[in-house]
């Protein structure tokens, strides 16, 4: 079933399993892009064409809940709070004022104030918090147990974020406590299994704040991130085309990434 107000839509899947893919959005408001400068309407850090690669979990019997403004307007993936998620490093805002590249993402004096980023909150950053929530709930009183599987992709080099070439598969636990033990040693040996991307288990990238706020794994709540290289499916250069031939070598590994999550269960 698909259902969601103008921010999101959500397809509410039958299996224990949810994917959010919380930057897969392209949309900027007709009443905000005047602040933004003209590169902004690119909106080139977008967790490129998520929406259409994971739209095979549906088949699986997983939900599937997608924004549609981009990660400009403001970052699903940051608490509202916007505490940093990797103290010490270059880090993107709730309302990002700045490029992955670095350089402002706003004209002059034109950046969000305290009471701009609360209407942003109130619009775009709670309906979909609440829905993922929600779905969540529904999800683990259906089946006892929940699994979320957030979604990302990125440039694998960008060297105001991190330093060198990303690993192609960035699993994401918080070291662990965002899921229990097993599961994250099921997804490990999906991962380790096969040999043509490379690999890596909290690395550099350990999970944003939804998973770090939905997995409790000791309420039956278990959430994983995959951050994955845009040179595993795509072109890392505009336009940014979606590449068949590439997503045929990925689909395989994503496939056995969702079958794990699917058939491991809680207790088992």
């Amino acid at each position: 079933m698909q259902i969601g107000p103008p921010v999101f839509s959500l397809h509410r899947g039958t299996t224990p399993l949810l994917v959010s893919v919380p930057h897969a959005g392209t949309q900027i408001a007709a009443d905000l892009r005047a602040g933004f400068v003209p590169r902004a309407a690119l909106v080139e850090d977008t967790d490129w064409h998520l929406e259409r690669l994971y739209a095979f979990v549906k088949e699986l019997g997983a939900s599937l809940i997608v924004p549609r403004f981009s990660r400009y307007v403001i970052d699903l993936n940051r608490p509202a709070d916007n505490a940093p998620m990797y103290p010490g490093a270059n880090n993107t805002e709730l309302c990002p004022t700045r490029f992955f590249s670095g350089e402002a993402l706003y004209r002059e004096g034109a950046a969000p104030d305290a009471a701009q980023i609360a209407r942003r909150v109130e619009q775009y950053w709670q309906p979909y918090h609440t829905a993922l929530a929600l779905e969540l709930e529904r999800l683990k009183a259906r089946h006892g147990h929940a699994v979320l599987f957030d979604a990302h992709s990125i440039k694998s080099e960008l060297p105001w974020l991190f330093e060198g070439r990303l690993n192609d598969l960035n699993l994401g636990t918080v070291d662990g406590a965002s899921c229990a033990p097993e599961l994250r040693a099921a997804l490990r040996s999906v991962l380790e299994s096969q040999t043509r991307f490379t690999q890596v288990v909290d690395g550099r990238f350990k999970g944003g704040h939804i998973t770090r706020h939905y997995g409790r794994p000791q309420q039956g709540m278990h959430a994983v991130q995959l951050e994955m290289c845009w040179s595993c499916y795509m072109i890392e250069e505009p336009p940014w085309q979606f590449d068949a031939e590439r997503v045929a070598r990925l689909q395989p590994v994503l496939e056995s990434l969702l079958g794990a999550m699917l058939d491991w269960r809680q207790g088992a």
